[in-house]
């Protein structure tokens, strides 16, 4: 929202390009100041009295348009190298952006053809224009699920959970998640407006949603319907097995290579969803029955980044 900046030191927004080329020096300068030492430059001994050793501190001094770092970071280098790397974007800047930096994009796609043309698209160019593996880049939809023992139930679920909603929230949210606009002018039970200006809000959200609204020809209050709940994420309803066919489905035709559990509902959402349907995919061997590792890193299949200081002493090697 436009007054979001208002806390930020600014009377309005930075544009949308121009946020992504701040995000696109911010993320550098970050991952730089993850390798500013050595995994190995604290020895900690207490006969010498020496705490770490400075061949192995690395200093940036980084100077950009946005951005005047000296560093180095005061804390060693991360167990996972640096932390995982999750973006939400999927404009054109976003994706590039996803493309050199993430290792998890938080999708907002609402169908699978979406998702997996995204899928492809990204981490093509992940490869061809910034050399990544893209094996290391982890596309994951939002999904809330609606899940009982039978499909009724878990349409009445839905059902209720949306009739606790005031229209006029219901239509708040839908501005919000569309960037802001102004709803109220228009008649919520009409068809979905197909002039609604861009804004500099999400353009991802504002694509997938009005393009889901003209899909399947709906008014401003069953989209709004549709939105609110999930906040323009993926909803799915059904039983264990119909949750879990959807899933493996959107995994098994590369539209996802996991999904970001948004519960509708907190804890009893989340409790269904882990009694009901993690042992359904458990069963399935789409889920783990133990954990990989120890970090979050380990959990994914994502390999620990080594530092760009180490990378550079072997290739001078």
């Amino acid at each position: 929202m436009a007054v979001e900046a208002y806390n930020f030191g600014r009377d309005a927004h930075f544009g949308h390009a121009e946020r992504y080329d701040r995000a696109r020096e911010f993320a550098e300068v970050v991952v730089a100041l993850w390798d500013s030492w050595d995994d190995d430059a604290f020895m900690r001994d207490k006969k010498t009295g020496q705490f770490f050793d400075p061949a192995k501190m690395h200093v940036l001094n980084h100077v950009g348009k946005h951005f005047k770092v000296r560093g180095p970071l005061n804390v060693p280098r991360p167990p996972q190298g640096h932390p995982v790397i999750v973006q939400a974007g999927t404009s054109d800047d976003g994706m590039d952006v996803a493309a050199r930096f993430a290792e998890v994009i938080f999708s907002a796609n609402l169908t699978m053809d979406s998702c997996q043309a995204y899928s492809r698209e990204i981490k093509a160019r992940a490869a061809s224009k910034f050399g990544r593996n893209p094996d290391h880049i982890k596309v994951m939809p939002g999904l809330s699920c609606y899940v009982a023992d039978s499909a009724d139930e878990a349409e009445e679920k839905y059902n209720y959970q949306n009739s606790l909603m005031h229209p006029i929230v219901a239509r708040e949210i839908l501005s919000t998640v569309l960037g802001g606009i102004d709803l109220s002018r228009y008649d919520f039970d009409g068809p979905m407006p197909t002039d609604l200006p861009m804004t500099q809000g999400s353009q991802s959200h504002f694509k997938y949603v009005t393009e889901l609204a003209k899909s399947q020809n709906l008014t401003m209050r069953q989209t709004a319907e549709k939105v609110a709940g999930a906040r323009g994420k993926l909803v799915a309803k059904g039983t264990p097995k119909q949750i879990a066919d959807m899933m493996e489905q959107w995994y098994v035709e590369e539209a996802a290579d996991g999904f970001n559990v948004m519960p509708p509902t907190l804890p009893g959402g989340l409790d269904d969803f882990v009694a009901l349907v993690i042992p359904e995919l458990q069963r399935r061997g789409l889920f783990r029955k133990d954990y990989a590792g120890r970090t979050l890193r380990e959990h994914l299949g994502l390999p620990r980044p080594p530092s760009r200081y180490a990378q550079r002493t072997e290739a001078a090697e």
